[in-house]
């Protein structure tokens, strides 16, 4: 017969002697408050807007110039 070492032996039976199991469990069952979801703020908006505005007055710049 072969020996499988990870099979429980003993009368410790189904006991996770690490206690990982337990630990995860702990940590998925809190019930503690938790944190607010975060706003996203406008600082990456407001820049986007502005390189945007700039890039059609580097654009219209061009065609005037190339224009007159």
């Amino acid at each position: 017969m072969a020996h499988n070492p990870q099979a429980p032996q003993g009368p410790q039976g189904g006991h996770d002697p690490a206690g990982s199991t337990q630990m995860f469990r702990a940590f998925v069952d809190e019930d503690g408050p938790r944190p607010p979801a975060a706003t996203p703020s406008s600082g990456p908006r407001i820049g986007l807007i502005a390189g945007i505005v700039v890039a059609v007055l580097v654009i219209a710049g061009v065609v005037w110039f190339a224009l007159s």
